[in-house]
């Protein structure tokens, strides 16, 4: 399978994930619609293998929760929604992938804000003076964070005790 292949093979993926979730997915529609995208793209050209997979190998390292997943999942979405704003939306098929995609993208707001809070973080120019002082600040919350044991938390269905003095 080439990279471009791989890549399609990916949005397969998420549209069956998120189909199974959200059952309004017409998956055999949307296979139909994507095997016109990789002719479009003529995905099974030599140089499309080279480097290997972009999405996939990403997706192996998102094994977690069905709510990490998300995270990743939602960024890929939006690459894909990226890459067909340079494309003929005039195509049918084209225009019904990206019609899911963005509702795909909508239930996954929440994956979204997460995406971004992250390259926030990446963007932060840690040599700055002034982020160096508001990161000292904010150390000891964060550490607090890290090694607060759950056991120590109250549990959301048990009942705060009340002292009977």
């Amino acid at each position: 399978m080439t990279c471009q292949t791989y890549n399609l093979f990916v949005l397969s993926v998420i549209m069956i994930y998120f189909g199974r979730t959200a059952n309004s997915l017409n998956l055999a529609q949307l296979e139909d619609d994507i095997d016109k995208l990789k002719a479009d793209f003529n995905s099974s050209h030599s140089d499309v293998a080279d480097g290997g997979p972009i999405f996939i190998e990403k997706l192996k390292n998102w094994t977690g929760q069905s709510n990490e997943k998300k995270i990743i999942l939602s960024q890929i979405v939006s690459m894909y929604l990226e890459m067909f704003e340079n494309t003929d939306q005039s195509k049918p098929h084209i225009k019904h992938i990206s019609e899911e995609l963005c509702t795909l993208r909508d239930s996954l707001s929440d994956g979204v804000k997460k995406v971004k809070d992250i390259m926030d973080l990446a963007k932060l120019q840690m040599t700055d003076l002034r982020i160096q002082r508001k990161a000292a600040n904010e150390l000891f919350i964060v550490l607090q964070k890290l090694v607060d044991p759950p056991s120590l938390k109250r549990k959301r269905n048990q009942p705060q005790r009340r002292c009977n003095c």
